[in-house]
């Protein structure tokens, strides 16, 4: 039995290929930022990574903070609970996203 290797990140830990991500990848990089995955946070994971493949581009927080308002009723800040640390920081990195150059808070 081969074991399997795990995707390649920068020095930050972003994934360099964001098509190597797996759900393992996300809560092995979840564990080593101290996140304990909810559904809440898979439910982010999920949106981020369904908008890259329909758009080719990782979602600004503006983008994942309105999901979550349109599918929760969450309000404004509530992306930053499930991720406090931060949406590039945490969220990005979970979800397998590359290093964002510049992001928005909405």
């Amino acid at each position: 039995m081969i074991a399997a290797t795990r995707p390649a990140v920068d020095a930050d830990g972003y994934l360099i290929d964001p098509e190597e991500w797996t759900e393992a990848f996300a809560r092995e990089t979840a564990a080593a930022l101290g996140v304990e995955m909810s559904e809440e946070h898979w439910d982010v994971v999920r949106f981020m990574r369904e908008e890259r493949e329909k758009h080719g581009v990782s979602p600004d927080a503006r983008h994942v903070i309105r999901h979550l308002a349109e599918t929760r009723g969450a309000h404004r800040n509530r992306l930053f609970e499930p991720f406090p640390y931060g949406y590039p920081g945490q969220a990005c990195r979970i979800a397998g996203m590359k290093r964002p150059r510049v992001w928005s808070t909405g």
